[in-house]
């Protein structure tokens, strides 16, 4: 495994569900969302998405209200399927995107898209609803009808795909998770729940990459309870505080 798209790869033979989420009825499949993450990589395509370009993801509230958890996306795991097409396409991503976007997309929850100010050529693409704009793209809708495949991008293990305080390559994102892995002794049983943002590098590394590397699973939602959490103060008894990882 040498970067974040045969993570991918490997999850589009997994059986068993990846996420569980409170806003679905059915648990998301690994094999489903591998093939959402390849669809979502050949529609970024279109939109001039290649190996080293910007997207910008937006993961989590500027201002969470005190019924959110702090940064967090809700019970949607959009946000992770955009990063991982991103990384499929070779492209930088950044997570917590400024108010002013310079990037070739910006992909955000419809809600909030307004609170962002696009740069010259960058596409919206909104999640979680149709947007009414008819400028801004629907990620769900338009995705639906890619390509099925595994995008056609050349990625090697140093090439940079996560922008935070400092950028990340997928070699430096695949070895922590695997440190992640051995350190917390993880297994396929292991159910994952996040409880700090996805802005945060290190929650990606423990809350979304490590799970995927031994097939567990990640529960979304403000009410789940698992045997794992990143962050926060629950009642699991393994807690990896995701500023350790990175």
């Amino acid at each position: 495994m040498q970067v974040l798209g045969d993570l991918v790869a490997e999850a589009r033979e997994r059986d068993g569900p990846l996420f569980e989420s409170t806003e679905r009825a059915a648990p998301y499949s690994y094999a489903d969302f591998a093939v959402t993450v390849w669809k979502t990589g050949n529609l970024l395509r279109h939109y001039g998405v290649r190996a080293g370009a910007r997207v910008a993801v937006v993961a989590g509230p500027k201002a969470p209200t005190e019924d959110d958890q702090p940064g967090w996306l809700g019970g949607t795991p959009d946000p992770i399927m955009a990063f991982l097409a991103g990384a499929t396409d070779g492209a930088v991503v950044d997570l917590d995107p400024p108010a002013a976007v310079d990037a070739k997309v910006l992909i955000a929850p419809n809600d909030w898209l307004a609170d962002y100010e696009l740069g010259p050529g960058t596409k919206a693409l909104a999640y979680g609803g149709p947007p009414e704009d008819p400028t801004v793209a629907h990620l769900e809708r338009e995705a639906w009808s890619e390509n099925p495949l595994e995008p056609p991008a050349e990625v090697a293990p140093e090439d940079p795909v996560l922008a935070a305080d400092q950028t990340y390559s997928h070699g430096d994102l695949l070895a922590a998770s695997r440190e992640v892995v051995e350190e917390y002794d993880l297994t396929t049983d292991d159910e994952f729940v996040l409880r700090a943002p996805l802005t945060n590098p290190g929650t990606v590394v423990a809350g979304v990459l490590a799970p995927m590397r031994v097939g567990a699973t990640v529960l979304l939602g403000p009410e789940a309870v698992g045997t794992v959490a990143i962050g926060g103060d629950g009642p699991e008894e393994r807690v990896v505080d995701p500023a350790t990882i990175l």
